[in-house]
């Protein structure tokens, strides 16, 4: 059972950074990597899980959504 997507804060960006698990981040609907954040301008670099390294793009962290799955 899913429940609907969470709009990201740069604290949640910093525990998916650090986190082992594969968590899900969808910018625009599409499923992203963070690559890295800067705190002062709540920006996060993320690039396509395709591996397209090379189309890395600065985003807003309040436009990453997180997809949580919930536990039965």
């Amino acid at each position: 059972m899913e429940r609907g997507p969470s709009v990201m804060d740069m604290n949640r960006v910093k525990q998916i950074v650090s986190s082992p698990a594969d968590i899900p981040v969808y910018y625009n609907g599409v499923s992203v990597w963070i690559d890295g954040y800067n705190e002062e301008t709540q920006m996060v670099t993320v690039h396509l899980r395709d591996g397209r390294l090379h189309e890395r793009r600065d985003v807003p962290a309040a436009e990453l959504e997180e997809k949580e799955t919930a536990v039965d």
